[in-house]
C-alpha cells in the first residue's frame, strides 16, 4: 500500500496493545457505489482510492489486519450497527443526526459541496436556482442542506441512491444543476465527457455538514474508537494522510489539530 516507510515508528509510540493483539480482521465499510476518487475499483479488480488506501494505513498503524467490505450506502449505518462490518470509512459526515445512533472518531478530511453545471449557464445561487431541475445524492449531507435551505428558492430537488446516477443526468441534459462533495466534482470535471461543464459555487458552512468527516462506529466500540483516533493523528503527524490526499485528490484535506 501507498504510505511513508516513516509510519512503521508510530506503532511503538502509539502503544495499541489490545489492537495489536486482536486476530480478526477489520471489516472497513465502504459503499459499494464507486466513489472517485475517494473509493473505487482499480483495472485489478481491487479497491483503492484516497479513503481505501488511508484506511489501509490506519489499520498498519495498529498493527490489525483489514478487510474491505463494500455495502449498499442506504444500508451502511444498519450494516454497521448488525455487526457485518465495523467501521464505515466512506466520506460519511459527522452530524448531530448521525451521532444518535452511530459514534465517530475524530475527523479526518473536509471538504465543502459545489453546485456543478454547464459552463455557460449563468447561475445565481441561490436567487438562480428558481425553475432549475437540481440532482443530489440522497442520504448525504448536501441532501440534508438542500432540504434544508433550498425548499425555497423554487429549485426541483430530485434524490439518487448513487452519486455516479446525478453526474449521470447532469451529462445528458437531464438535470441543470447538481450539488455534491467538492473534491469529488473536481475529478468528475477532470473527464473528457464533463468538458463544458464547471463548479459554480460552493456551499457556505452549515450545521448540515456537520463537524468533517470521520470513520463511524458502534457506539459500544469505545476501545476501537480510541485506537482509530491514535491511529489517524499518527497518519496525519508523519504525513501519510497529507501523502494521499495530494496523490488522490490533488490537494490536502487532512483535518489537524
Amino acid at each position: 500500500m501507498k504510505f511513508p516507510m516513516m509510519i512503521a515508528t508510530a506503532l511503538t509510540a502509539l502503544g495499541l496493545g489490545q489492537a495489536a493483539q486482536a486476530s480478526d480482521p477489520l471489516q472497513v465499510g465502504i459503499s459499494g457505489e464507486p466513489y472517485p476518487p475517494f473509493t473505487y475499483k482499480a483495472a485489478s479488480g481491487d479497491w483503492t482510492g484516497f479513503e481505501v488506501e488511508l484506511a489501509h494505513a490506519l489499520c498498519a498503524t495498529m498493527q490489525r489486519e483489514c478487510e474491505i467490505a463494500p455495502t449498499g450506502w442506504s444500508g451502511i449505518i444498519p450494516s454497521l450497527k448488525a455487526g457485518r462490518i465495523d467501521m464505515i470509512m466512506n466520506s460519511m459526515s459527522i452530524t448531530e443526526k448521525r451521532q444518535r445512533v452511530i459514534d465517530f472518531t475524530r475527523p479526518y478530511y473536509f471538504t465543502p459541496g459545489a453546485y456543478v453545471a454547464a459552463s455557460e449557464r449563468e447561475l445565481d445561487i441561490p436567487d438562480g436556482l428558481d425553475g432549475l431541475v437540481m440532482g443530489v445524492q440522497s442520504a448525504t449531507t448536501n441532501a440534508t442542506y438542500a432540504r434544508r435551505e433550498l425548499r425555497d428558492s423554487g429549485v426541483d430537488i430530485r434524490l439518487y441512491d448513487q452519486a455516479e446516477q446525478v453526474n449521470n443526468d447532469l451529462l445528458a441534459g437531464r438535470l441543470d444543476v447538481i450539488l455534491a462533495d467538492e473534491i469529488a466534482m473536481v475529478q468528475f470535471l477532470d473527464r473528457e465527457e464533463a468538458e463544458g461543464f464547471e463548479i459554480k459555487a460552493t456551499a457556505p458552512q452549515h450545521e448540515a455538514y456537520g463537524e468533517g468527516i470521520g470513520i463511524g462506529l458502534r457506539q459500544e466500540d469505545d476501545a476501537l474508537q480510541e485506537d482509530l483516533n491514535a491511529a489517524i493523528a499518527a497518519v496525519i503527524e508523519d504525513g501519510t494522510c497529507a501523502s494521499l490526499s495530494e496523490e488522490y485528490l490533488g490537494t490536502d484535506v487532512c483535518v489537524y489539530d
